[in-house]
């Protein structure tokens, strides 16, 4: 038999508050559903065939009598709400302390650090919103070159720079040199965040890159690799992992491209795991507050699943889900603590099963560990024996 697994990330979107959600400042938080109300309803028919509406806690989207999936929603372990740890628990690696944050600001010790290790001076150093500390401080970048290194509610520590004064691969190097000394500081990520002038306005590109701190332990893109199986990353996710784990890269810097881009290594790939992160919502319209944004991306995404499910063979498993949440209708423009959905669909799979709450996204990893036959994951349940007629999927 050849296997083939696809986890799709649709990065931030959430499905309601956690239990926790109050220790984090996100009571009410629902992206999907609050999304949904501000933009008076959303149009995600293929979703909703799926199983999205019958997902506990969804409300906005109609629930169908027979899905073509399964369907359920899960909470992490890890005591963390941002996109490292919660691609990490995916994989199958929950984090057991949260990645170290600077709400008020870089202390002089990191900063002094940062000064003599890579060479440049900085502006800022303390919290703030990516699109407006550059259009605050981009001139004074410009004019003293000093980079712009900020951060905000999440474990990053984020340097901005015009492309004309310090080309991207430059800030490249400097990132890598401030992820390698950060690590002693348990800093989640190194986000380069390139920008450039455009109708007299600073503008960030596509040109981001993240510098993730690797994983403690072995992930399940580590097993699968290991044992011969094609990894295959889709996107930026690579990044999220110190790009461990994959044996084939394919950059995509949007979600068309992205889908595009799965598709594509379906056709090339005959067996294998593909893992890919839809990051548009999170970075363009969730950590932007924009609903309308997040809710046309999520309809154009719909539209396309489609077209991805074409590809896939009577043996394939995909599953969609998410990392954390971002609703964009709270005033914080920050990550929200919520449950994630969990759709599981193959042609050999039973359908309409209720996969219930589970409770670590870490299930994913154990189920995909169990399909390909390789174990090695330590946390999480596996749902794949509540999906089968037989005990295996056979050829």
């Amino acid at each position: 038999m050849a296997c083939r697994a696809v986890v799709l990330v649709v990065d931030s979107l959430g499905i309601g508050a956690l239990p926790d959600a109050h220790l984090y400042g996100d009571e009410g938080s629902h992206t999907l559903d609050n999304t949904a109300r501000a933009v008076g309803g959303l149009k995600v028919e293929n979703l909703a065939r799926l199983g999205l509406g019958r997902i506990e806690g969804v409300k906005t989207v109609e629930p169908v009598e027979t899905p073509l999936a399964s369907f359920g929603r899960m909470m992490p372990l890890s005591p963390a709400k941002d996109t490292t740890a919660g691609h990490w628990e995916l994989m199958g690696v929950p984090i057991k302390r949260p990645f170290a944050t600077f709400p008020d600001g870089f202390p002089p010790e990191i900063m002094e650090r940062f000064k003599k290790e890579t060479g440049y001076d900085y502006l800022w150093a303390k919290p703030a919103s990516g699109t407006e500390i550059i259009e605050r401080l981009g001139r004074e970048h410009l004019k003293t070159g000093r980079l712009i290194v900020y951060t905000s509610a999440d474990s990053v520590f984020q340097i901005a720079a015009h492309e004309e004064l310090i080309p991207p691969e430059e800030l490249y190097r400097v990132c890598r040199i401030a992820r390698a000394f950060l690590n002693d500081y348990n800093v989640g990520r190194v986000i380069a965040r390139p920008f450039i002038t455009k109708d007299g306005r600073f503008v960030r590109t596509e040109r981001r890159k993240d510098f993730s701190i690797p994983p403690p332990e072995e992930t399940l893109l580590d097993i699968l690799k290991n044992k011969g199986v094609d990894v295959v990353g889709v996107g930026k996710v690579d990044d999220i992992f110190a790009h461990r784990g994959f044996s084939h890269t394919i950059r995509a810097h949007n979600n068309k491209d992205i889908l595009a881009s799965l598709m594509r290594a379906l056709d090339e790939f005959s067996e294998g795991f593909f893992l890919a992160t839809l990051g548009d919502f999170d970075t363009i319209y969730g950590h932007r507050n924009d609903p309308h944004g997040y809710a046309r991306a999520l309809e154009e995404v719909d539209t396309r699943l489609p077209h991805v499910m074409e590809k896939l063979n009577e043996e394939d498993i995909f599953i969609i889900t998410a990392d954390h949440g971002c609703d964009p209708t709270t005033p914080s423009t920050d990550h929200s603590r919520e449950y994630v959905p969990l759709i599981v669909y193959g042609e050999r799979l039973k359908k309409g099963v209720s996969l219930g709450t589970r409770s670590t996204l870490a299930d994913v990893a154990k189920t995909v560990a169990e399909y390909f036959g390789t174990g090695g994951i330590k946390r999480g349940v596996s749902f794949l024996g509540e999906l089968l007629d037989r005990g295996r999927l056979t050829g």
